[in-house]
């Protein structure tokens, strides 16, 4: 590592620059979009972000889950800066190009389901669940669509609907959707129920049969969706027999079965989707975030007789599957595979698993430790025993972090979650150095 890329801090934070750029933002970027840190950045690489003033920091954000192959992977950038001097846009409705058609066969490949399957691209998460709901609707001919309490698929109209926390994402922007309902999600910490994992009988899975009797007929029903790890939820990781239960009775009623991988994909779990891991082949996949390494793109890929369904001109988007983005899709799917992503994910993870563990014995703080792959995230408390959320210690912990270079992003239904989205490319070195930084701000938090 070079020094001019070591984690490091040379101002206060924020400094001059920063300082600067805040007062320019102030007077001419709306206040909607909000900011995590009060820095500006001028240079990423791999998992450190330097910012205008030249602090380096640890990335333990990802972009929010963006950044698996690293901040600015060489092969990527290259892929990107050959295509753009050939053409950056055509529009896939107005003049068709290879690269979307030769990401669409990959992700048809590497997607899981042994059948026959197509993919169409939009720019974002929210609009890939979008589209997913729009094609299930078309294919079964039925309207109702399920989703997750705790859970998070966007911003937009139908997926803020779909979206269970109020504040900040749905408070004074109703009225929503029409028929989407929700069923408990397997928030094992905080079972409604009062029952524990796994000795429980999936009540919550239960519950979505017993909907269909008291709620609303499964006969209307077009799709239930849910990440199988939630996300800005507090990284809830779903039961392996919960998803299993939940799409058998999908089957037994004929309803579709969505996979949210939008945060969960490419390589962040430990596998290449992290459904893989649950035996289950969904009918369609949502995608995003880690996709592109940054540029916008995201996917819906499903069996082929589904996402068929629509006519010509019904689904899609001026800038959906733009070449530059779909290039980038290749080179990311290549690296993750090259430099056995997956496999190093789970290394992460069980690393840092074993050191929050550790800080889990020292602070009473960290009520729970939850993972998947290098998902991770602990789950602060005022309380073992009553499990009372620490949302206000969870800020100052976060604070804490970023005043000492480490960028780490809060979550959580109660905000009261730390979730960690680390470059799956970093090195040991700078994952302690950022542990180190985490337990540090943990310790201060703890004595206050």
């Amino acid at each position: 590592m070079s020094k001019q890329w070591e984690p490091q801090l040379v101002t206060e934070i924020p400094g001059p620059n920063s300082q600067k750029l805040l007062a320019r933002k102030e007077n001419y970027v709306s206040r909607g979009p909000s900011n995590l840190l009060p820095v500006f950045a001028a240079e990423a690489r791999g998992a450190l972000i330097k910012d205008v003033d030249g602090n380096v920091f640890i990335d333990f954000a990802g972009g929010i889950g963006v950044i698996n192959a690293g901040h600015c992977p060489p092969a990527v950038v290259e892929s990107i800066q050959k295509q753009a001097a050939k053409y950056l846009h055509t529009c896939w409705h107005v003049v068709m190009y290879e690269p979307y058609v030769e990401l669409a066969e990959k992700l048809a490949a590497i997607t899981p389901g042994n059948f026959p399957k197509k993919t169409m691209f939009v720019n974002s998460g929210a609009e890939a669940v979008e589209n997913a709901v729009k094609i299930a609707r078309k294919y079964t001919g039925r309207t109702g669509i399920i989703s997750l309490e705790n859970a998070f698929h966007g911003r937009t109209l139908m997926t803020m609907t779909l979206t269970s926390k109020v504040k900040p994402y749905k408070f004074g922007f109703g009225p929503f959707a029409p028929d989407v309902y929700k069923i408990p999600s397997a928030y094992c910490y905080r079972c409604p129920y009062g029952a524990q994992y796994p000795g429980c009988g999936l009540e919550c899975a239960e519950k979505f049969r017993r909907f269909f009797i008291t709620e609303f007929p499964a006969e209307n029903i077009a799709a239930f969706i849910a990440e199988v790890v939630q996300g800005e939820g507090g990284f809830i990781v779903q039961p392996k027999e919960f998803l299993q239960r939940i799409k058998a009775i999908c089957e037994e009623n004929g309803i579709l079965f969505i996979a949210d991988e939008i945060q969960t994909g490419f390589g962040r779990t430990g596998s290449l989707f992290a459904i893989d891991q649950y035996g289950i082949e969904p009918d369609l996949i949502t995608m995003a975030k880690s996709l592109a390494a940054g540029l916008p793109l995201s996917a819906v890929t499903g069996r082929a007789e589904i996402m068929d369904a629509p006519s010509p001109g019904e689904i899609g988007g001026t800038y959906g599957g733009n070449p530059l983005a779909c290039t980038a899709g290749l080179e990311v799917i290549k690296l993750v595979e090259k430099e056995n992503l997956c496999q190093r994910a789970e290394q992460i993870g069980a690393r840092m698993e074993n050191r929050l563990k550790e800080m889990q014995d020292k602070y009473e703080l960290i009520g729970d430790v939850r993972r998947l792959g290098a998902m991770v995230a602990i789950e602060l408390v005022k309380d073992r025993k009553t499990k009372e959320p620490a949302p206000v210690e969870t800020k100052q912990a976060a604070a804490g972090c970023h005043q000492k270079g480490l960028i780490v992003l809060p979550a959580g239904v109660f905000s009261n979650v730390l979730r960690f989205l680390v470059p799956l490319v970093i090195e040991d070195e700078v994952l302690e150095r950022g542990l180190d930084i985490l337990e540090q701000s943990l310790a201060e938090v703890q004595v206050r």
